[in-house]
């Protein structure tokens, strides 16, 4: 197979991320064939699909006429076998339950042809685990998507210890297609690449307010505005060697006895964690929250995230 020859997606599980991967594909012109077990989610998927998108219309990211044609490639199946009839590329983002996903890789190889790619979304549990029982490992991949998987370019891209070259190459050259950055990984470590940096610097972040160094709200806004906008621009590796080498090694030993160091979760998840205070979906966590405020603040976010791709995007055609 090459990625000429794939005309027809697959998604397979339609929450937070599924339902934003299904749209990723269909701006692309794909065929999108969707299924997830939950039927008010299933039901539900063009409502939120359309949300997205009216959202990028406000934003200047697309035009208005592009909304109904994206919807219309957009096609919910009553099942699975349906769902992955005909196609040439499947990806699952059911929810993040190893024995279920080991469950639904073994139905996809007996539904899918020889030639499907299989992918994960799993931001756990690398492909070795969700698809090693498969006779054809081979065509099993994961594809880690962000958050919101319509607007994030970056996914990152674990072959297994079975994965074949091919499949791994297909696979980079069709989110190439879509838009995407695929950031091949190396290896099969929990966390992949960026689930690890993250959970680093939060575990700090969590430890700061925990001790009442800084409010939620100044927390937020320091990073925002310092961290946050070198990250976007060079990345942290390229920021060392702007800071120098030398001086970034002088602060690491003055301040690395002085970090977060252990494993034990923070009391102050632990407490709202064991109240049901989750963040925007129990409309209370760090933050409080109205479904007004979650709804506001959510479009402001993606306008941001575009406003941020268009400006990164200019800047690196100009160097």
């Amino acid at each position: 197979m090459t990625v000429e020859s794939i005309q027809t997606v697959a998604v397979i599980g339609l929450g937070t991320m599924g339902h934003g991967i299904a749209q990723a594909f269909a701006q692309a012109k794909f065929q999108v064939r969707c299924f997830d077990s939950i039927a008010t989610v299933s039901h539900s998927l063009h409502q939120r699909v359309r949300g997205n998108l009216h959202q990028m219309v406000d934003a200047g990211a697309i035009h208005q006429e592009d909304v109904q044609a994206t919807l219309d490639r957009i096609v919910v199946c009553q099942s699975e076998a349906s769902a992955v009839d005909n196609v040439q590329f499947v990806t699952e983002a059911i929810a993040e339950d190893l024995l279920a996903k080991q469950e639904l890789f073994l139905r996809l190889e007996a539904l899918t042809s020889p030639g499907t790619i299989v992918a994960s979304n799993s931001s756990m549990f690398p492909i070795s685990q969700s698809a090693g029982e498969l006779k054809a490992a081979d065509r099993a991949i994961l594809t880690h998507w962000f958050n919101p998987p319509y607007i994030i370019p970056v996914v990152e891209v674990v072959p297994g210890k079975k994965t074949a070259e091919s499949t791994t190459d297909i696979t980079c050259q069709l989110l190439r297609t879509i838009g995407k950055h695929p950031v091949r990984i190396h290896q099969e470590i929990p966390g992949f690449l960026v689930n690890r940096v993250q959970i680093a610097m939060l575990r700090e972040v969590w430890d700061l307010l925990e001790q009442g160094v800084a409010s939620a709200e100044d927390i937020d806004e320091a990073i925002r505005g310092s961290m946050g906008l070198r990250l976007a621009s060079l990345g942290p590796l390229q920021i060392s060697d702007f800071a120098g080498l030398d001086i970034c090694c002088k602060v690491y030993e003055q301040l690395i006895t002085e970090l977060r160091s252990d494993t034990q979760l923070h009391s102050i998840l632990q407490e709202r964690i064991d109240r049901g205070e989750y963040g925007t979906k129990t409309g209370r966590g760090i933050y409080t929250y109205t479904p007004e405020s979650i709804e506001h603040q959510q479009a402001q976010r993606d306008q941001c995230y575009l406003a941020l791709i268009q400006a990164l995007s200019h800047q690196n055609k100009e160097s």
